[in-house]
């Protein structure tokens, strides 16, 4: 980070004497901080740009580097050698590595493959994939060929699938037969049978041999995977493409409706990832890079990214804590792992499981950890530093699928204060703003960025009038994002997150955010989870929090007065709900998200659609009907 910001101060003769000096620059120059970063990162590309933004007060609609052509995966693949560019791990001890020139071989063979199926530029490819190489290998063939990639992680459900795969029609599904979580193998083959049967525009299905279910006669016009790339291609051809060619379909969650298929370009993606990759996470090639994802969630394409700085990335698929608590603490120590992104339910988790990294390995290597999905607790921030490593940077990290990056993230030269996100990233205008429209410091408003950025989506999906894009974003402020999150930003630039603005809940007309409350109640040591909703009574609104307790523990009435009280004096009377239920279950997302909107929709007498893009649907039941809501 100091680095670029030494070599823009020379390049431009500006004096920029630290990150604050920087960031300030960036936003008021976007421009030229693109058009720097470009040569930067040293974009492979082919023609010239004629401009590098034609306007940065454009939202959306703003174009990028017209003129120049490139392709994601030349960029990914520009080290052919034999240092390791994939390691990985599955449960039952399954492991694979491939050397950079290994994944190339891989990648040539794939493309020609799919080529020779009659894949081209635009035509989609679907992966219903584990976390694994392979998912990696035919995603870069995909985008070689200028095609794009979409994939959904196997525990997703048919209709799931179907509710994304069916809006965008792919050509190809790429699929294993099955994958492994807590030490049991799943067959995916029967739920494959059942979305190919409701997905006629697939042309052809690549079965990958991952749990050796031998048979795939279930599947109409399958290959298996080792079959279809036996080919004997040697020169990876990597079709050009504009700045803006779409390379991924993103989906929304898709909790409350059918998930918005999001449109993420080619060199928006690129040159997003390696500013945040590169200066904000500091990654070189000496690193070795995990990051606890499935391939449904955007973490996936960010850490697969990485491959352009010629680090080592790790994959894992499975439970991450099977067969015990500490199994990817003790991976992150066998693998030198430098940089190990998680989410903020997995740190929780692990000071829940008692466990003590700093007892498995003083982790030499690791210099960052990484968390997301949603803010992380200040009793996290204490439990990294006192129980896995002192001297490492904890950023917490916040942006989403809709931008494919980061809105506010970490930086290895600024301190780390407990509870906040380090900075707001280069040449990303974001401000907090309150209910007239007005910058605000140090106070929660709406999370809002002024300027176009590269890895804004070039559109969405079946989309052709551009409402719906609009409508997810544009309608409050004119060419300004409003991203629906509630954010705070102080006066050193720290960034705290409370959650989303949708999901805000509002008694007596005072906006809180549900962050705030689980932060809190779930520093009692008998919650294990929490989630908060808001419920119309009496012509205002009253907070509900569902508690889910730790094993053995019960929700008396001496138990709900001390979380009433710790609410009240760790956030404000305000924040105190009228009343606390005990449930047996939080429901989340696939990718790990709590799904506050749904359970307001249930206790408002509304259907919840959608409810394969949950990971565990069965415990909205008992949200329903509740007598203590009636």
């Amino acid at each position: 980070m100091d680095q670029f910001r030494l070599n823009v101060c020379k390049h431009f003769n500006v004096k920029l004497a630290n990150y604050s000096d920087l960031h300030t620059w960036s936003v008021n120059h976007i421009e030229d901080f693109w058009g720097f970063a470009w040569k930067y990162f040293d974009i492979i590309h082919s023609g010239s740009f004629s401009k590098i933004v034609d306007d940065a007060n454009k939202m959306p609609g703003a174009k990028w580097f017209e003129g120049a052509n490139l392709n994601y995966a030349e960029n990914l693949l520009r080290y052919r050698d034999d240092r390791i560019a994939i390691r990985f791990k599955g449960e039952e001890e399954i492991e694979a590595t491939y050397t950079y020139n290994q994944l190339y071989d891989k990648v040539t063979r794939t493309a020609k493959a799919f080529k020779d199926s009659g894949v081209k530029k635009g035509d989609r490819v679907a992966g219903f994939m584990p976390n694994i190489p392979e998912t990696i290998i035919a995603m870069l063939a995909t985008a070689s060929l200028g095609a794009i990639w979409s994939s959904c992680s196997p525990d997703f459900g048919i209709n799931g699938v179907l509710d994304r795969f069916s809006q965008i029609e792919p050509t190809i599904l790429i699929a294993a037969d099955g994958y492994y979580y807590k030490g049991k193998a799943f067959d995916s083959l029967k739920k494959l049978a059942g979305i190919l049967h409701k997905l006629p525009s697939i042309q052809k299905t690549i079965i990958v041999n991952y749990i050796n279910q031998g048979d795939i006669s279930v599947i109409s016009n399958a290959v298996r995977w080792t079959e279809f790339t036996d080919t004997d291609a040697k020169e990876l051809e990597f079709v050009q493409v504009p700045f803006d060619h779409p390379l991924y379909i993103m989906y929304s969650s898709g909790t409350t409706g059918k998930p918005k298929s999001i449109v993420h370009s080619v060199g928006g993606t690129l040159i997003q990832h390696l500013k945040e990759l590169v200066l904000h996470t500091n990654i070189t090639k000496d690193d070795n890079v995990f990051y606890f994802t499935t391939c449904g969630w955007m973490m996936w394409n960010w850490l697969v990214s990485t491959l352009a700085t010629g680090a080592t990335v790790v994959l894992f698929d499975g439970n991450p804590f099977y067969p015990k608590p500490e199994s990817l603490v003790e991976m992150a120590d066998k693998y030198e792992i430098s940089v190990f992104g998680t989410s903020a339910k997995y740190i929780s988790s692990l000071e829940a499981e008692n466990v003590n990294p700093s007892t498995i390995s003083n982790f030499p290597r690791l210099k960052s950890i990484l968390s997301t999905g949603s803010p992380l607790a200040e009793e996290s921030f204490d439990y990294v530093y006192n129980k896995w490593k002192k001297n490492v940077t904890l950023s917490s990290i916040s942006g989403g699928t809709d931008i494919i990056s980061c809105f506010a993230l970490g930086n290895p030269v600024l301190p780390v204060y407990r509870g906040e996100l380090q900075c707001v990233g280069l040449a990303m205008d974001v401000v907090s703003f309150d209910g007239m429209a007005s910058e605000i410091v140090g106070e929660k408003g709406e999370l809002v960025c002024r300027h176009a950025f590269p890895s804004m989506p070039v559109y969405f999906w079946n989309d052709p009038d551009g409402l719906k894009y609009l409508e997810a974003y544009f309608t409050e402020y004119d060419n300004m994002w409003r991203h629906g999150d509630y954010i705070e930003i102080n006066d050193h630039g720290g960034v705290k997150i409370y959650g989303r603005s949708d999901a805000t809940l509002n008694p007596g007309g005072v906006r809180i955010g549900t962050a705030e409350i689980y932060r809190v109640a779930e520093s009692i040591p008998q919650v294990e989870d929490s989630v908060a909703v808001g419920q119309k009574f009496e012509e205002d609104e009253r907070i509900i929090l569902f508690v889910k307790l730790k094993e053995g523990e019960v929700l008396d009435d001496n138990l709900i007065r001390e979380i009433k009280s710790t609410i009240f004096a760790g956030c404000s009377p305000r924040h105190v709900p009228a009343i606390i239920i005990q449930v047996d279950g939080i429901p989340y997302t696939i990718n790990g998200k709590k799904v506050e909107i749904a359970i307001s929709k249930i206790i408002h007498g509304q259907e919840v659609t959608n409810k394969d893009a949950l990971s565990n649907p069965e415990v909205l039941d008992e949200y329903r009907n509740h007598p203590q809501l009636v």
